[in-house]
């Protein structure tokens, strides 16, 4: 009866192998950050501060849902509530990093090309990502 039990336990997933899912669930996420960010920004010309809190929000959205499924085991276990409490602290923090370190090297530079728009949005979008890993690991989606 035990081996059934133990069998119908879901195998815990390594570091590397939930760094590996993270990075391919968020490069999906990033696609929709990232194409809802020149959209509102390049096509519709919206301010970049306001483009990239919405694609922020949208891909941080689609993060959390898809994260939690796929790469943290402990996702499902124990208090549910305080874990969407702690993503929701977390995620506004680094909220606050990316929106922040995006609009500032596109002020301390001056940027105009796209080139800088999309260079000053791929490091704010590591940083917090390296950031966000970290932390879901060790506080939020503790195994």
């Amino acid at each position: 009866m035990a081996d059934t039990a133990a069998n119908t336990e879901p195998k815990k997933l390594g570091v590397f192998n939930q760094l590996a899912r993270f990075i391919i669930i968020g490069g999906g996420c990033a696609v929709i950050d990232f194409g809802t960010y020149s959209l509102l920004l390049g096509v519709l010309g919206w301010p970049v501060w306001l483009s990239k809190s919405i694609s922020f929000i949208l891909g941080t959205t689609a993060s959390y849902v898809i994260n939690r499924k796929f790469t943290f085991q402990g996702a499902g276990q124990g208090n549910t509530t305080a874990k969407a409490g702690a993503f929701a602290v977390l995620y506004t923090t680094t909220f606050f990093v990316n929106i922040g370190t995006n609009q500032l090297l596109c002020v301390v530079f001056n940027a105009q090309a796209a080139w800088q728009f999309t260079l000053f949005w791929v490091i704010a979008q590591g940083l917090g990502t390296m950031i966000n890993f970290i932390m879901l690991k060790l506080l939020v989606f503790r195994d």
